[in-house]
């Protein structure tokens, strides 16, 4: 987190959950005693009436004209040995036909009436397709791939079948039938998604059906449970999804609350889980932030009452994030936190650069330093006798402003003009640029980094290979 105390601040934004692109949109369709018409025959009509009679649709087989229709009596099922009529389909839900030569009429016809229409086999004609169906009702899992590969998606099915609970219908169909009870036993929000949580724990546990004692025994704990009370600060590392820990993923997907930095990127923010708030409590340098103490309070005011509050920061958390005074606000309030910390921003340009931190031999140590103080200035309590150490790995974080000085302080505390140094901006995601130079070149190289992305600046012997491949002497 940029650190920016006398910025103009801002209010906290509260954003929705961000998505990429979809080929399809997954749909449920709830079809039980609505009417679907089916035009055609084959295997592939045979199984798309199985499954609409499955789902409890009313299906009007219209077999075509000279077809024989039996005589069966099946319950929902009626067919016809002609073809279809327009005014056949008034009224249906959906339109199901073979993708035959009269597919493009029949779905001209649907589309008039403004009923979606699915061609079979022919998915550039169709408006929704039919997945591969994982079968838990009511849990059901479609696996589409846009028509482009049917034998992967039976394939997801098979993984997706044996990692699930064998009794997963079971504890399913319970849920259904204890959520409106549940709302009346346990009239709290936050102890509602208490039970649930142990609900989901037990659907994965057990191997037996659910029993009404369950149900009891989860809405006594939910509420007379003292109501956990926690903030995980989580590092979303320097921008990719890549960089992001399991153990952030793992926090991010349990979430109901996420505060964010700026910096944090929208592909790690995706990850959250969909339902959760997202705030956005960023602070950057010279521009309108989000005051610290209306970020204390947000932490607060969403954790107490027993939501799960991820705070999360650009990089590492613990490499000056702040973090001591948010924790210090969660002390206060009595409310108890964990840290996840995350890759940081050294590692991510240490890695861009494709050089270590440390090397042996000539790179002993790596300090982490601050360029940025009060009002952006150059920090008063910086030790310079250590940046001149020719043996350390300096990492200079929000150095943009003061660079020029830093440089120059340096230089005049010891350090060779000639020593190997880089800034990195955007370290470890898409718009990353980075140069290369000596010491002395470095604040005029790294003006020409993009203005609107943090960089860090990494100084020491560790990056005297790629000098010298540009010729530059190395100290």
């Amino acid at each position: 987190m940029i650190d920016a105390p006398n910025s103009p601040s801002r209010p906290a934004r509260e954003s929705a959950a961000s998505i990429g692109a979809l080929d399809t949109l997954p749909l449920f369709h709830r079809l039980d005693g609505r009417r679907v018409v089916v035009a055609g025959a084959g295997v592939g009509v045979a199984w798309k009436v199985e499954l609409l009679l499955a789902a409890g649709a009313r299906v009007e087989h219209f077999l075509g004209r000279g077809a024989i229709a039996r005589g069966e009596t099946r319950e929902r099922y009626a067919a016809h040995a002609r073809n279809w009529r327009a005014d056949d389909l008034a009224g249906a839900a959906l339109v199901i036909g073979a993708g035959d030569a009269g597919g493009e009429a029949l779905a001209a016809a649907a589309r008039a009436l403004s009923i979606p229409v699915n061609l079979i086999d022919q998915p550039e004609g169709s408006d929704f397709l039919f997945g591969t169906i994982v079968n838990r009702s009511p849990v059901v899992i479609g696996i589409g791939t846009g028509g482009a590969s049917p034998m992967l998606a039976q394939e997801l099915r098979s993984r997706i079948e044996r990692l699930l609970p064998a009794r997963l219908s079971q504890w399913a169909g319970a849920a259904r039938a204890w959520r409106a009870r549940l709302k009346h036993d346990v009239p709290e929000f936050a102890r509602r998604r208490h039970f649930w949580q142990h609900f989901v724990a037990r659907t994965f546990a057990e191997r037996r059906d659910p029993l009404e004692d369950d149900f009891a025994r989860l809405t006594g704990q939910a509420n007379e449970a003292a109501l956990p009370r926690k903030v995980l600060f989580v590092g979303a590392g320097p921008g990719s999804a890549d960089f992001l820990t399991l153990g952030g993923l793992r926090a991010l997907q349990q979430a109901s609350v996420v505060l964010h930095d700026d910096l944090v990127s929208d592909e790690v923010l995706e990850l959250a889980r969909r339902e959760a708030k997202r705030i956005g409590v960023g602070k950057r340098a010279g521009r309108p932030s989000v005051p610290q103490d209306e970020i204390n309070r947000l932490i607060v005011a969403h954790a107490k009452p027993g939501e799960a509050v991820v705070r999360l920061k650009g990089g590492d958390p613990l490499v000056f994030g702040r973090l001591e005074e948010e924790i210090e606000a969660c002390r206060a309030a009595g409310i108890d936190y964990e840290i996840v910390p995350g890759i940081g921003a050294a590692q991510a340009a240490a890695a861009a650069l494709g050089v270590p931190l440390t090397g042996r031999g000539h790179a002993r140590r790596v300090q982490f330093v601050t360029g940025s103080g009060k009002g952006g200035a150059l920090p008063d309590s910086i030790e310079w006798a250590a940046i001149a150490d020719r043996d350390a790995t300096t990492a200079l974080y929000m150095p943009r402003r003061a660079l020029a000085e830093f440089t120059a302080r340096a230089i005049a505390a010891g350090l060779s003009p000639a020593t190997p140094a880089a800034a990195v901006a955007a370290a470890g995601r898409a718009e990353q640029g980075l140069v290369r130079t000596s010491l002395a070149a470095l604040p005029e190289a790294a003006a020409a980094l993009p203005a609107d992305e943090p960089v860090i600046v990494l100084i020491g012997t560790v990056t005297r290979e790629a000098l010298a491949e540009q010729g530059l002497r190395v100290a």
